[in-house]
């Protein structure tokens, strides 16, 4: 009788490697709701800097609002007003009375090629972007 053999080094890594992709696919490991979140933070962080941004850029409006150039300048634009002494004029534009075609109806199309679905359904893409 030839003595029998353990299942070896080769045996142990297929079985981990099975038991990992069963636990995988079955939701136990959720790497895809991990990746969605890291995405998720990823957007807000995003989002966070443009607010940043965008509140600098409101800080130097406010800023600018504050001089006496700046309030004649928007008084002279948005209202139409004028200093004493000075003759307001205004332009009348005629209208466009040439034909104006009519736009045409466009359908929805999804053009996203089916393996870069595929892509976001394993990394978790499409859940990141459903909760924005």
């Amino acid at each position: 009788m030839e003595p029998r053999r353990g299942i070896g080094f080769g045996g142990v890594v297929l079985a981990a490697v099975v038991v990992i992709g069963l636990a995988a696919a079955s939701g136990i490991i959720p790497f895809r709701q991990v990746i969605a979140y890291q995405r998720s933070v990823d957007l807000a962080r995003e989002q966070r800097d443009a607010l940043i941004a965008a509140n600098a850029e409101l800080e130097q409006q406010i800023a600018a609002l504050e001089t006496d150039g700046e309030v004649e300048r928007l008084a002279r634009e948005q209202f139409g007003l004028v200093m004493p002494g000075e003759t307001a004029l205004v332009a009348i534009a005629v209208p466009d009375t040439s034909p104006v075609a009519a736009p045409r109806a466009s359908r929805f199309v999804d053009e996203t090629p089916w393996w870069r679905s595929l892509w976001a359904f394993i990394t978790g893409e499409d859940l990141a972007a459903s909760d924005g």
